[in-house]
C-alpha cells in the first residue's frame, strides 16, 4: 500500500509539472542575427531605374551623380536624384544623403542605405565611397 502511494505521488507531481507547459503549446521562438555583408563596390556604380529604364549611376570625386544606360557613355545627372526601388528619390544635399516621396519633403537617409532598383542593398560612407550588400 506504501508503495502505491509513493507511486500515485510521483505520478501526480510529474503532471503538474509537465502538464502546463504541454498544455501551453507555445511555439518556440528563435532569434537570429542579420548578418550583413558589405563589400567596396569594384565599380561605383548602382542600379536606379526613371520611366521603366534601367539606368546606371555613379559619383564623381566632387560627389557629382552620373548616369549611364549602357555604362559606357555618362552623362551628369542636372538635378542630382535618382529612385531606389521603392520609387522614393535620393540626392546629395548639404553633404548628407536625403530622400523623398512627395518632392517636397525631404529626410536623411538611415545610415545612408538604400535599395537598388536591382535588389541589392547599396549605402554610401562619409567619404562617399559606394558600398554593396554582397
Amino acid at each position: 500500500m506504501k508503495k502505491t502511494i509513493i507511486a500515485i505521488g510521483i505520478f501526480a507531481l510529474g503532471i503538474v509539472t509537465i502538464a502546463p507547459a504541454m498544455a501551453a503549446n507555445e511555439p518556440v521562438t528563435v532569434k537570429t542575427a542579420n548578418l550583413v555583408e558589405w563589400k567596396k563596390s569594384k565599380t561605383g556604380t548602382w542600379a536606379g531605374k526613371k520611366d521603366n529604364k534601367t539606368y546606371w549611376y555613379k559619383l564623381d570625386k566632387d560627389a557629382k551623380l552620373w548616369w549611364s544606360a549602357d555604362g559606357k557613355k555618362w552623362a551628369e545627372v542636372e538635378n542630382g536624384m535618382w529612385a531606389d526601388k521603392d520609387g522614393k528619390w535620393l540626392k546629395i544635399h548639404n553633404g548628407k544623403l536625403v530622400w523623398t516621396t512627395d518632392g517636397n519633403n525631404w529626410a536623411e537617409v538611415p545610415d545612408w542605405k538604400w535599395e537598388g532598383s536591382d535588389g541589392k542593398w547599396y549605402k554610401f560612407d562619409d567619404k562617399w565611397t559606394l558600398w554593396v550588400n554582397a
